[in-house]
């Protein structure tokens, strides 16, 4: 995806966030072309300025939506319904830096348990971690943020799962890995530049 592509997406998920914010409602707006029609999986994370602190980010791993509906939805969900924060005030709009990532389709890694740490690529795979009814998933730019090993990136997805932090010693435990284009508002409102 070029820059300029994401920087409309960026642009309409602050524009739909405002509009929630304004009327309580959903934002109805065409996509401007063809290229924002195709389905991919979306995640949209609101960071504090100029901290870089998560604020919310919320999203769609399976390509279920086009680009620019998943974003909409996405960034509200980012906004108003992350339950690890409170929803987002209008008062913290204009302090908030948005971030879009357009995911591949997971692909589940079929090896040993104990073969999985080195079939992890940092910064180009994330990860996503099954078992039962638990799951976890985290983007690839995490893992660079906090300068995790693989070993640690797996251990914390294990626990974002709500599972032990060996969780990935069983076969039973289904890991799957996808990649992410990243793209970043370098500030408020700012030139959008592509993160990894």
């Amino acid at each position: 995806m070029q820059a300029e592509d994401a920087a409309e997406l960026i642009s309409i998920a602050r524009k739909a966030i405002a509009y929630f914010l304004a009327t309580g409602r959903i934002l109805k707006e065409q996509p401007p072309n063809k290229k924002f029609e195709s389905k991919k999986g979306v995640f949209v994370t609101l960071l504090k300025f100029p901290s870089g602190e998560l604020r919310g980010c919320i999203g769609f791993v399976e390509p279920v939506y086009s680009i620019w509906e998943a974003t909409i939805n996405a960034a509200l969900a980012a906004a108003f319904q992350d339950p690890r924060f409170t929803p987002l005030q209008a008062s913290e709009l204009d302090k908030i830096t948005l971030e879009i990532s357009i995911l591949t389709q997971p692909k589940e890694l079929k090896c040993k348990a104990e073969q999985r740490p080195s079939k992890i690529e940092i910064g180009r795979h994330g990860l996503i971690i099954k078992s039962g009814f638990s799951s976890g998933l985290l983007l690839p730019q995490v893992a660079v943020e906090y300068n995790w090993t693989p070993e640690e990136f797996l251990s914390h997805c294990c626990a974002k799962a709500g599972l032990s932090n060996d969780c990935l010693l069983s076969e039973d435990v289904k890991l799957f890995l996808f990649e992410a284009e990243v793209f970043k508002e370098e500030k408020p409102n700012g030139k959008v530049v592509r993160h990894q």
